[in-house]
């Protein structure tokens, strides 16, 4: 990790409003202010101002607060000075994860110190949990031509990607976990060597990572990936109330 005092929640996709506080509400709990400005960013396909009507519900159905939208059109970059004094928290939203790394890709250095700084809580959603991590899995369904998981979830990819991130947390994340069937495709990565650890989380579902420990709240699990004794991987899931050690 890049030395972030800072809560970082991995999300893993799902607008089910019920699971909205369980959700949402420890990431605004964790924001300095009680009721904080919430800084939302999007990658624009056209249709930001939608979307971002559904995380501006479900932020508000968690807790007192006022969610911001930040759009960024397709290949612009995000600017760490967009993080102005009034942000109490930064969701980063979801689409297409390749987009989202290269607007963050100049934000490497500078963001997760800003946030430590600070003391502003990191919350990413689909897209924005996956970049969280040092190692990101961006997309793809093939290893070396053969399938691990649906085409559907492989993000504009063909050969699975893994490309730099943020370093929020130290292990891998891969999100829409039961519901897209991506687990599989975080096994495959950690089984062929490329992460020593990787979490899978499900929709609907948060992973809290703090202090060395990864907490699991909302309606579904975590699934944390590590290399078996003698190859291949070994998988551990965890519900609401679990914890599991992020090294």
């Amino acid at each position: 990790m890049s030395g972030s005092s800072s809560d970082v929640f991995l999300i893993g996709g799902g607008r089910d409003e019920s699971a909205a506080e369980a959700v949402y509400g420890p990431f605004l709990r964790a924001a300095p202010a009680a009721a904080p400005r919430v800084l939302c960013v999007l990658v624009d396909e056209g249709d930001g101002a939608d979307l971002f009507g559904r995380y501006d519900t479900l932020l508000r159905k968690a807790g007192d607060c006022t969610p911001v939208p930040l759009l960024l059109p397709l290949g612009e970059p995000f600017e760490p000075g967009a993080l102005t004094a009034d942000v109490d928290a930064l969701l980063v939203c979801g689409g297409l994860t390749p987009a989202y790394q290269e607007a963050f890709g100049g934000s490497l250095d500078a963001l997760p110190g800003l946030l430590a700084a600070r003391g502003v809580p990191y919350a990413g959603y689909s897209a924005g949990a996956v970049i969280a991590a040092r190692d990101a899995v961006v997309g793809g369904w093939l290893v070396d031509g053969v399938a691990v998981c649906p085409p559907d979830t492989a993000e504009d990819l063909e050969e699975i990607e893994v490309r730099p991130g943020l370093g929020l947390v130290p292990f891998g994340v891969d999100v829409h976990a039961a519901q897209w069937g991506t687990l599989a495709r975080l096994v495959a990565v950690v089984a062929g060597g490329r992460l020593a650890h990787g979490v899978a989380v499900d929709e609907n579902t948060v992973v809290r990572v703090a202090g060395g420990r990864a907490h699991v709240a909302g309606l579904g699990r975590a699934h944390s990936v590590r290399p078996a004794p003698g190859g291949g991987a070994l998988v551990r899931s965890y519900g609401a109330g679990d914890s599991f050690a992020t090294d």
